[in-house]
Parts: C-alpha cells; sequence; structure tokens
C-alpha cells in the first residue's frame, strides 16, 4: 500500500494558501496548517479558511521570532520595516523544526512564482528557502512545476505533472481553480503585516529606540491600538480612538498604569506609565480633554486613577496643533 504523505502548509487564509492545500489533498496528501501570530499580523483569516477548508490549524506564537528579525534582518528591511525574507525563512524553519516532532514529511506553501516582484523572484524564493535549513522539504505546489524540484517531486511523493504552472500576478487561473475546489469566500490581497505600513513602523521604531530589545512585549501588543504620542524619552502615552481601543487599553495596560478620562463626558481612555511625573500627567489629561471635544479655552474635571487611588483636575484642553506636535505618527 501507498504511504500517504503528510505536509505542513503555511496558511495564511489567502487564495493561495488555500488552493496550495486543496491540490495537495487533491492528490491524496494529508494536509495540516500552521499559522503564526505576533502583535503585526494575526490568525483570523487563517482561521476561518481552516473551518472552510475542514483542516486541523496549528497556532504558533511568533513574537519572539520577528522581533529579532526586525532589529538583526539579514537580508534588510524593506521599504519600512519589513524583514520579508527573513521572516518567511524563519517561518519556513520553524515550520521544518516541527516535522519530525508532529510526524510530518514536508513543507508546503501557497506562493506563486513572480506574483510579488521582489519577494517571489526565483531568487528571492531560493534565497528564503536555502536560509530556512529546509530547502529540499519545501513544495510550492502552485508553482513547483517551474521551481527546482525538491525531494517531494523527485521521489514521486507528488505528482509535479498534475500541479498548476501559475506565475505572474494574473490571478485568474487561481479564480478559476478555485470553483473547481468549491471555495467561494476568500479576502482580496493585501500585504495583512503591519510591519510593511511606514506609520506603524515609526511606532515600533519609537518604542525600540528607547526601550531597547527587551521592550516590554505588553507595549510592543499594543502598537497597533490608539493614538500614541511621546512626552519624554521615559514617557508615551496612548490615547484610545474608539470604544474598541478603549476597552483594549483598559483591558491590557498594566495595574499600575495611570489611566485618565473625562468622567462627565464621553471620552478616551488614555494610558500613562507610573513613572510619568504630575506635569506629564497633566499633559496627559489636557491631551484628554482636547479629544473629548470640550469647548475650546473651556475647563474640563479629568479623573487620574492607578493602583494608589485616583484624583481629579481641572485641565485646559490642549491645542490641536500642540498634540500634533507630540504624535509618533502625526495624523
Amino acid at each position: 500500500m501507498k504511504k500517504q504523505y503528510k505536509a505542513l502548509s503555511l496558511l495564511s487564509g489567502g487564495l493561495d494558501s488555500q488552493l496550495a492545500v486543496c491540490v495537495l489533498r487533491e492528490q491524496g496528501v494529508h494536509v495540516e496548517a500552521i499559522v503564526y501570530n505576533s502583535p503585526f499580523f494575526g490568525t483570523d483569516k487563517a482561521e476561518a479558511a481552516a473551518k472552510a477548508l475542514d483542516i486541523p490549524l496549528h497556532i504558533i506564537d511568533f513574537t519572539e521570532d520577528i522581533l529579532e528579525q526586525v532589529q538583526h534582518p539579514a537580508h534588510g528591511l524593506g521599504g519600512a520595516m519589513n524583514p520579508c525574507i527573513d521572516c518567511h525563512a524563519h517561518m519556513i524553519m520553524r515550520a521544518g523544526e516541527l516535522l519530525e516532532e508532529w510526524g510530518f514529511d514536508f513543507i508546503a506553501t501557497g506562493e506563486v512564482l513572480a506574483q510579488r516582484p521582489m519577494s517571489q523572484n526565483k531568487q528571492s524564493l531560493g534565497v528564503v528557502a536555502r536560509c530556512s535549513k529546509y530547502e529540499d522539504l519545501i513544495v510550492r505546489p502552485l508553482s513547483a512545476s517551474l521551481l527546482p524540484p525538491t525531494k517531494p517531486i523527485r521521489e514521486g511523493w507528488i505528482d509535479a505533472g498534475k500541479l498548476p504552472r501559475f506565475s505572474g500576478r494574473n490571478r485568474t487561473p487561481q479564480m478559476e481553480l478555485a470553483k473547481h475546489f468549491g471555495i467561494t469566500s476568500y479576502p482580496t490581497p493585501a500585504g495583512g503585516c503591519l510591519l510593511t505600513e511606514e506609520r506603524f513602523g515609526k511606532k515600533l521604531k519609537d518604542l525600540l529606540d528607547h526601550e531597547g530589545p527587551d521592550a516590554d512585549r505588553t507595549n510592543v501588543w499594543l502598537l497597533p491600538t490608539g493614538r500614541h504620542m511621546r512626552l519624554a524619552d521615559d514617557v508615551k502615552i496612548i490615547v484610545g480612538s474608539c470604544k474598541e481601543d478603549n476597552e483594549l487599553l483598559d483591558e491590557k495596560a498594566h495595574p499600575d498604569d495611570y489611566r485618565i478620562t473625562c468622567p462627565t463626558l464621553p471620552s478616551p481612555l488614555v494610558i500613562a506609565p507610573p513613572n510619568a511625573r504630575e506635569d506629564q500627567l497633566e499633559t496627559a489629561a489636557a491631551i484628554c480633554a482636547r479629544y473629548a471635544k470640550t469647548p475650546k479655552d473651556q475647563p474640563c474635571t479629568v479623573e487620574i486613577t492607578n493602583g494608589s487611588g485616583s484624583h481629579t483636575i481641572e485641565v485646559i484642553p490642549m491645542d490641536p496643533d500642540a498634540v500634533k506636535q507630540l504624535m509618533i505618527t502625526p495624523q
């Protein structure tokens, strides 16, 4: 009886990663998915895709991995703070390290040759494969027939002649294949990684510049939330920009952090660190009053709370231009 080979497939949740799963299963390969979670990219799309495909999904925390790549990118950063080549190689390496432990035979990805000119040309794909240390156990099923054959192809675990020959940015062939597999729901193509966004990159760089490589991981996870303003080298505040921000900040901030609100008005929640001086708390309070839309030049009551208790002060809302000067990424 022919052995059933097992693939651990990187699943972003996009159409290509779903198709990679489907074409391998069509050849009798047992496929399970793996996705990485970090402050810069989440797992929602992968979880939805795994459910639709009815395959097990393994979620791996990638926070320490990606922070290491950001700070020491062997192949440099992209247009922002994105170490794409090193990040992808490390994702494949992490999957490769799990092959024997979990009883899998090879790794699969949904990459399409030349779909992204910089990161998915033959040279870049080759660099990623070599740096992952599992070069001969990687299969890119959607373009495998156009790439050098790896062990699963050479030894007949997969019939390359039955695989697609996708290349380039035209997605029509993928959409046609999606119909064949009954895939009707998939996200539009997008980077999905906050590190590729210039504004977010500035917030991360600011945090690393001021806290160093051992930056508080809670502060890293809060980077996507709210407006970030630096009052001093050792004092940054975060201002909620919506109800969801306020709730997340209240949940994730440290117990000793200051929580600043305007109790008589709809207002943002402002988080300040426990080392903030009284004058810096007054500045944070004035910023809170500004976003509570207090009438210009009218005093506002602001409540400042931390683990030691709470007190109120009267402040004048800060001028919007002055607020903008404090923003790490002005809006």
